[in-house]
C-alpha cells in the first residue's frame, strides 16, 4: 500500500491548537473540489443510492461537522467564505446547484442537521452575514424536513436539530414535531444508558455517535428550557459510557463492528459531546485520553488517498465493505468527533492532563448488544463475544458486521466478496456449511441466545431444515466453540478463526464433512 507524508500523519493530537490544525489538515485538501457554485463538494465518481447532486450536498454539508466547533471556539478557517457562498446557492431556487426540493426519507434530510448545527453554535457566522432574501431562502429550504417523513430511527433527530437551529436564530420552529420525535426516539430506549436504532433494530455505533451525541446536543443547548429531558439524556449517557468504555483498547483503537464504519474517528464522537454538555462518567484527563488517542490511531492509518482526501473503507480504503448509502464525501461524517473545538482554551478540558483508561474488569456483559466483552490490557487486546439478533437489516453484509461469533479490535473482520468457496465468502469467526456445491452459508441471524457471565448461546438455521445450536465459551487469548449441527442433510462445513491479514492466509479454517 502506498506510504503517504500527510501532514496530518505527523499531527502530535495533544493541544486545542493541534486539533484545530487537524480539522484544518482534513478540510482544506477539498478546497479544488468544490463545483463552480461552491454548493457541492464533487470528490469522486463510486456510486451511490442517491444521484450524484445530493452526493456532492452530503460532502458539502458534513465539512460543517468540523468547521463549525472550530469555528465556535474562536478559530478561522480559509474554507468557510466557499461554505458560505455555496449555503447562499445551494438554498436559492433560481441557482443552478439549488439542493432541491426534498421528499419522504430523503438524504437531504440527513444532511440538512449540520446546517442546524451550524445555526445553533455559530449563528454569527452563517445567519448574520446572510441578506434578508438569502436568510429566507436557506430558511425555507430547511424547513422542508418538518414536511416529511423520515425513517424511524436515529433519523428523527434531525428534524429536532434543524428546529434547534431555527429557535437559536429567532426564526419560526416546530415544537410540536420536536416533542413527537423525542417521545419516539424515547421508545427505542432499552437499558443501562442503551438505546437500539429504532424497534427491533441494533445496538451499534449509532448509539453513541448519534442518539447519544444529538441527545448530549440537546441537553446543552436546551438544558434551561427542558431541563427534565435535558437531565434524563445526561443520566443515561453516564450509565452507557461505563458500559462503551469497553469498547476502547488502551492504543486509542475500538471495536469494529456493525454498519457506517467507514465514519471511522466518529467512533470517539460521543465522548466529545460529554465534555461538550458538561457531563463526566469518567475524568476529563480520562476521556480527553480516550478522545486524542482515538484520533493518533486512525490518523497513523492509510485512510487517506495521495491528496490527502478521506477514504471509503475502514483502516484502508475499500468499497466491498461499504454500505449503499456511502458515497465519496461520507466519511466526512467523521469530523463529529471535534465538537470539542467548540470548548475555549481555557476550558478545563483542555488544560487536564491525558490520563490512560481507568482499571477496566476482564470480562464484562453487555446485555443490550448481546456481548461478553474481553480484555487483554498487555497486549491492548479487546473481544467481543456476540450471540446476535433475531431480525436483520437490508443493508450490505449484515452477517459479517452483526453476526460473527466474535469481533476483536486487533484481527478486525473480513466481509464477502462473493458467494463462491470459502476465501470468498470471508467467513472468519463464523461457522459456515454447504451442501457440498462450494456455496457456503454462514450465521445470517438466531432464532433464539442466552447470554450469561461466560457463555453465549444462540440457535441458528442456515437452512430451514437445518438447525445449528452453538456455545462460545468466552475468554482471551483462547476461547471455546461448541456447535451441535442436526440435519438430515449431508454438509460440508468450516469453523473460521480470525482474519490475519495479507500477511498469512485470511482464515484459518477446521474443515470436515457430515454425513
Amino acid at each position: 500500500m502506498l506510504k503517504l507524508d500527510l501532514p496530518i500523519q505527523k499531527n502530535p493530537m495533544q493541544s486545542r491548537e493541534d486539533l484545530a490544525e487537524a480539522v484544518k489538515q482534513i478540510v482544506n485538501p477539498l478546497q479544488p473540489y468544490y463545483s463552480k457554485g461552491k454548493a457541492k463538494l464533487e470528490l469522486g465518481s463510486t456510486g451511490t443510492s442517491y444521484s450524484d447532486d445530493i452526493a456532492g450536498l452530503e460532502g458539502f454539508s458534513r465539512v460543517l461537522w468540523g468547521l463549525v466547533p472550530m469555528l465556535a471556539g474562536g478559530d478561522s478557517s480559509e474554507v468557510w467564505e466557499l461554505c458560505l457562498q455555496g449555503i447562499k446557492n445551494g438554498t436559492n431556487p433560481t441557482h443552478d446547484e439549488y439542493w432541491g426540493v426534498i421528499s419522504n426519507f430523503d438524504q437531504r434530510a440527513v444532511e440538512m442537521a449540520a446546517f442546524g448545527y451550524a445555526l445553533a453554535l455559530t449563528p454569527e457566522r452563517i445567519w448574520e452575514p446572510l441578506n434578508n432574501q438569502e436568510k429566507d431562502n436557506l430558511f425555507t429550504w430547511l424547513n422542508q424536513i418538518n414536511q416529511i417523513n423520515v425513517y424511524d430511527c436515529n433519523w428523527l433527530f434531525f428534524p429536532v436539530i434543524v428546529n434547534l437551529g431555527f429557535k437559536s436564530v429567532g426564526l419560526p420552529y416546530d415544537q410540536e414535531k420536536v416533542e413527537k420525535n423525542l417521545e419516539r426516539i424515547d421508545e427505542f430506549y432499552l437499558e443501562e444508558g442503551w438505546y437500539a436504532d429504532g424497534l427491533n433494530a441494533h445496538c451499534d455505533y449509532y448509539v453513541p455517535f448519534a442518539i447519544h451525541f444529538y441527545s448530549l446536543l440537546y441537553a446543552k443547548l436546551m438544558d434551561k428550557e427542558d431541563p427534565e429531558r435535558a437531565m434524563k439524556y445526561k443520566h443515561r449517557a453516564v450509565t452507557f459510557a461505563k458500559d462503551f468504555i469497553y469498547w476502547f483498547a488502551s492504543d486509542g483503537s475500538a471495536l469494529p463492528y456493525g454498519r457506517s464504519l467507514a465514519y471511522r474517528f466518529s467512533q470517539s464522537a460521543f465522548w466529545s459531546a460529554l465534555v461538550y454538555a458538561g457531563v463526566e462518567p469518567f475524568s476529563l484527563g480520562e476521556m480527553k485520553g480516550l478522545i486524542l488517542r482515538n484520533l493518533r490511531w486512525w490518523f497513523k492509518k492509510p485512510i487517506f488517498d495521495a491528496n490527502g482526501l478521506l477514504t471509503i473503507g475502514y483502516c484502508y480504503p475499500s468499497l466491498v465493505m461499504a454500505e449503499n448509502y456511502n458515497a465519496p464525501g461520507s466519511p466526512y461524517w467523521s469530523l463529529k468527533t471535534f465538537l470539542i473545538l467548540a470548548l475555549p482554551e481555557e476550558h478545563p478540558f483542555w488544560q487536564a492532563e491525558e490520563k490512560p483508561l481507568p482499571v477496566l474488569k476482564e470480562k464484562v456483559v453487555q446485555k443490550s448488544p448481546r456481548f461478553i466483552l474481553c480484555r487483554q490490557e498487555e497486549l491492548g487486546h479487546t473481544l467481543a463475544f456476540n450471540a446476535g439478533y433475531k431480525h436483520t437489516n437490508e443493508h450490505p453484509h449484515a452477517a459479517a458486521k452483526y453476526e460473527k461469533f466474535v469481533y476483536s479490535n486487533l484481527f478486525g473482520f473480513s466481509v464477502q466478496k462473493a458467494e463462491w468457496g470459502l476465501s470468498q465468502g470471508a467467513f472468519d469467526s463464523m461457522l459456515a456449511v454447504s451442501e457440498g456445491d462450494n456455496i457456503y452459508r454462514g450465521k445470517r441471524t438466531c432464532v433464539d441466545y442466552t447470554v450469561s457471565e461466560n457463555v453465549v448461546y444462540t440457535k441458528w438455521k442456515p437452512f430451514c431444515d437445518v438447525e445449528i445450536k452453538t456455545w462460545l465459551v468466552a475468554g482471551a487469548p483462547w476461547h471455546i466453540r461448541i456447535h451441535c449441527i442436526e440435519t438430515s442433510r449431508s454438509l460440508d462445513y468450516a469453523d473460521g478463526g480470525f482474519a490475519l491479514g495479507l500477511a498469512t492466509r485470511n482464515i484459518k479454517v477446521k474443515r470436515k464433512k457430515l454425513v
